[in-house]
């Protein structure tokens, strides 16, 4: 089944609208045509007609005589409007709009770009852009793009996707130096039609495209976009992506905590970890790690194994595959022996490998240890460290022979190898005959770069064998608004959250009674859905031992409250038993306008706001969920029983921390934010102490 971009990127004629040899647009997308050597038709079209490069101008594109699939719009704006009525009787459907001053441009611009989108949906004409560059499809040599494409072109598996045109454009400069071919480079501009969603799902289908980089600076359709990236997932083809403009959170989800704590970006960071996509934080990132995955594919469930002739770059991998959580499992002892046997005595068999000095008298044997090192079951992927030549000065038999001992071996490998270079080295004429002479894996990123992207792949391939989150049951409204302390845990309660015990006082001498019953100390805490912060207002004793004591903090914290807050609705003091030791946790949920509700899980107390050390995923989650966000946690050794203190039973954790978030969905949309904090662990015993909700009241009185 055709894809309803196909016409578009794929189209087997072009239009330039608006076409004159005085713009820099028509020239640089003429030439750009010419260089790639388009075998499609191309009309020219100006109002005055003649001829513009060279060939013929219709005065129209209902007057070209023929249907062609994608215009390229250079028409000045005072205009533009007008073009729309004449695709259409031309039978074109698709159209590139390089033009700036719509929605980027302010208020009036963004009524500007309203009435273009209605003007060209008036007409059937799907757009991309306003105020991008345009697309280039390298695989069929079809570029619609208004800039120079530098050569030479190699032959790709990934594409490139960005809202910035600029930004697209260096980042295939980048690959070029990198010797790394792209398959589609797509610039979206403001997306008033096609959105970079869209892009992805339709570069999905692509069987050329192997990895997809994307460069975002905001999600118009976060629904597509999630349903293109379980696509992509589903088919085991990764997305690269590089995310800037991390905003605040609404002031609400600030006031609760939850939304200071973790803010959108890491929304987007949960989201990313739920559709499977794989975040980077640079250009170079992105294209390097997209190509690694590209020509390895998903990593098997070894370690990645590590070969050098230096044992300071060996040191260096280690270190930087520590920092890159890449695992370097051992040698097996199988592989022990046979390195022993062909490397020289003052060489040393361990992963990472150094080869030692002996290579430069023997090459062969650089291939011959990695021969042995593929064998080895441990590992799930090779990377070799070794330059090939990029100028006349390091082009010397020695570097050639070794480069094809490399080659062959990583060749006839089980499993997927790559050749990095030392440092990062620009991939040259010279490079690219010895590359293609020895079929070699090569990528001049130099290791830094190279065990980084091997992290970012290792981390992806573990997602991919854990597959998509099941769906989630539906789960019905409930349609109430528990305020207070006491009513949110009342109703925690209610949905298999433990919570701890308690009663609400509404005398003192009740407080009294409640906490005799009690087999610890008791707590006081007031009871109002006025006062969701209690201990600015006195609202809080602890540790109250005895009738008098309990009778004595009642009183006394009644007037300090009425004092306080005059205003507020007080429905009594809650009592319940003091607890002390064990682990406080925080968890929180907060709903995030694009991607929805999540949730938060941290050290808790007075930690969660002093070290804001927060794990988060996209609801809803499940057991395994939880236990990663625990192990993602810095302080998550203090879980484990750290300095004599018992361990903390994650399983009663995580089963906790499922019950709050599915407790947090059925509070429904209304809700902005829901925290427990602390939530106290001691063994297996689990305890939410506190909660409070947060409710968007205005948005429920608009509805």
């Amino acid at each position: 089944m055709s894809h309803s971009l196909d016409s578009f990127l794929r189209p087997r004629s072009l239009a330039l609208i608006g076409a004159t040899e005085r713009s820099v647009w028509t020239r640089a997308a003429y030439a750009n045509i010419q260089a790639l050597g388009y075998t499609g038709k191309v009309h020219m079209v100006n109002r005055r007609g003649g001829t513009v490069l060279g060939r013929p101008a219709a005065t129209s594109a209902s007057q070209i005589g023929e249907r062609a699939d994608t215009a390229l719009l250079m028409v000045p704006s005072d205009v533009l409007l007008e073009t729309f009525p004449d695709l259409k009787a031309a039978g074109i459907k698709n159209a590139v709009l390089l033009s700036s001053g719509y929605a980027e441009a302010g208020a009036q611009g963004k009524q500007r770009q309203a009435e273009l989108v209605a003007t060209a949906r008036e007409n059937e004409v799907r757009l991309l852009g306003p105020n991008c560059l345009g697309f280039v499809n390298f695989v069929e040599k079809a570029p619609v793009w208004t800039v120079p494409v530098r050569g030479p072109i190699l032959p790709g598996k990934i594409a490139l996707v960005s809202q910035s045109g600029a930004l697209a454009g260096q980042m295939s400069f980048f690959a070029q130096w990198q010797g790394i071919g792209l398959t589609y480079m797509v610039s979206t501009g403001n997306e008033a039609d096609i959105d970079i969603a869209q892009v992805i799902d339709f570069l999905v289908d692509d069987p050329q495209t192997r990895a997809i980089g994307v460069f975002i600076e905001t999600i118009r359709n976060p629904a597509f976009f999630a349903a293109a990236a379980t696509r992509a997932l589903a088919v085991r083809k990764p997305i690269v992506v590089l995310k800037i403009g991390a905003s605040e959170v609404t002031a609400k989800a600030a006031q609760a905590h939850t939304g200071s704590l973790v803010g959108d970006d890491r929304v987007f960071d949960a989201a990313c970890q739920r559709y499977g996509m794989i975040r980077v934080q640079s250009l170079e990132q992105l294209v390097l790690t997209c190509e690694l995955l590209a020509r390895t594919g998903p990593l098997g469930k070894g370690g990645l194994g590590v070969i050098s002739m230096s044992g300071g770059m060996c040191e260096i991998g280690a270190d930087r595959s520590v920092i890159e959580n890449v695992p370097l499992p051992a040698l097996s002892e199988e592989t022990v022996a046979t390195l022993k046997a062909m490397m020289p005595d003052f060489g040393t068999p361990h992963n990472p490998l150094d080869t030692t000095g002996a290579v430069m008298l023997k090459p062969e044997l650089f291939g011959a240890v990695i021969d042995a090192m593929a064998a080895d079951s441990n590992f799930s992927a090779l990377l070799a460290i070794a330059d090939v030549p990029s100028d006349q000065y390091d082009n010397n038999p020695l570097s050639i022979s070794m480069a094809e001992h490399v080659a062959a071996a990583l060749n006839r490998a089980p499993v997927p190898g790559i050749v990095s270079s030392h440092l990062a080295r620009p991939f040259t004429a010279l490079t690219q005959t010895l590359v293609e002479n020895s079929s070699i894996s090569y990528l001049p990123c130099g290791i830094h770069a190279a065990v980084a992207a091997f992290g970012r792949a290792f981390h992806w391939s573990r997602g991919i064998e854990r597959g998509l989150a099941p769906a989630a049951p539906h789960r019905p409204i409930d349609g109430v608004k528990p305020r207070s302390e006491r009513e949110v845990l009342g109703y925690l309660s209610g949905k298999g959250v433990p919570v701890i015990p308690m009663r609400l006082a509404q005398s003192a001498a009740e407080a009294a009674e409640f906490a005799a019953s009690l087999d610890a100390p008791a707590v006081l805490k007031i009871a109002s859905p006025d006062i969701p912060h209690k201990t600015e207002v006195g609202g809080v004793a602890l540790n109250l031992a005895g009738q008098e004591q309990v009778v004595s903090a009642y009183e006394t914290m009644m007037a300090k409250v009425r004092q306080a807050k005059p205003q507020a609705h007080l429905d009594g003091i809650v009592v319940s038993p003091m607890r002390a030791g064990g682990v406080e946790l925080f968890v929180g949920t907060m709903r995030d306008p694009q991607w929805g509700p999540s949730i938060a899980v941290g050290l808790g107390g007075i930690w969660v706001e002093a070290l804001k050390d927060t794990s988060l995923r996209l609801l809803p989650v499940n057991e395994a969920d939880v236990f990663e966000m625990l192990g993602e946690l810095r302080g998550a050794k203090l879980l484990d029983g750290f300095r004599g203190a018992p361990a903390v039973d994650r399983l009663a954790v995580a089963k906790a921390v499922v019950s709050i978030g599915n407790a947090a969905l059925c509070l429904g949309p209304e809700l902005v934010s829901l925290e427990i904090n602390p939530i106290l662990v001691q063994g297996a015993r689990v305890e939410c102490l506190d909660a409070l909700a947060v409710w968007d009241d205005v948005t429920a009185a608009e509805r």
